[in-house]
């Protein structure tokens, strides 16, 4: 299997083209179930499990369950921001930096799942509240340029769904028992 096969188990993410109200019901759904489908992939996985690279120089599966919460509590801000000012400039985080520190690199993943759920909950009770237009509005980041509302919604069903999907493809090769 390649690199990018492995790294990519769902493909990279492809962005929305126009703003389709239709598109954000199933990427909202993705959101409502992003935290229980991470949960089932990880419950069962012992220490060994979750220190083991999902691919070859890349993350463990407990540094991959902490970078969750940590860019979609980023993603979160960003959108609040967005929300509540006009065109904000938002900073940039090292994610491989933080994926580094020690709480990614040994803590308990369940304080990491736990906290993507409340996020998430967080997240989908204002999503769920939005008129349609509100959608349009944009926060600038300094790599991505302006960023609408719409495409972080995408980009974060879609990084969810790509992240667990390292996880659960990693234990369907290695024959680790995990509920789907």
């Amino acid at each position: 299997m390649s690199i990018e096969a492995l790294a990519y188990p769902v493909g990279k993410f492809k962005a929305p083209t126009g703003i389709r109200a239709a598109e954000r019901a199933p990427w909202i759904e993705e959101l409502t179930t992003a935290p229980e489908l991470l949960r089932r992939a990880v419950e069962h996985l012992d220490d060994r499990q979750l220190d083991t690279r999902y691919r070859p120089a890349g993350w463990t599966v407990r540094q991959v369950v902490h970078h969750l919460p940590d860019s979609h509590l980023n993603a979160y801000i960003r959108y609040k921001l967005a929300l509540t000012e006009d065109q904000p400039k938002v900073v940039s985080y090292d994610e491989a930096a933080w994926a580094e520190l020690p709480e990614a690199r040994t803590g308990p993943v369940a304080l990491s799942v736990d906290l993507l759920a409340a996020v998430h909950q967080r997240w989908l009770a204002s999503l769920r509240g939005l008129a349609p237009e509100q959608f349009e509005r944009t926060y600038l980041h300094p790599e991505m340029g302006v960023v609408s509302l719409h495409y972080l919604l995408a980009l974060y069903a879609w990084h969810g769904r790509h992240h667990v999907a390292q996880i659960t493809s990693l234990a369907t090769r290695e024959g680790w028992t995990t509920r789907p």
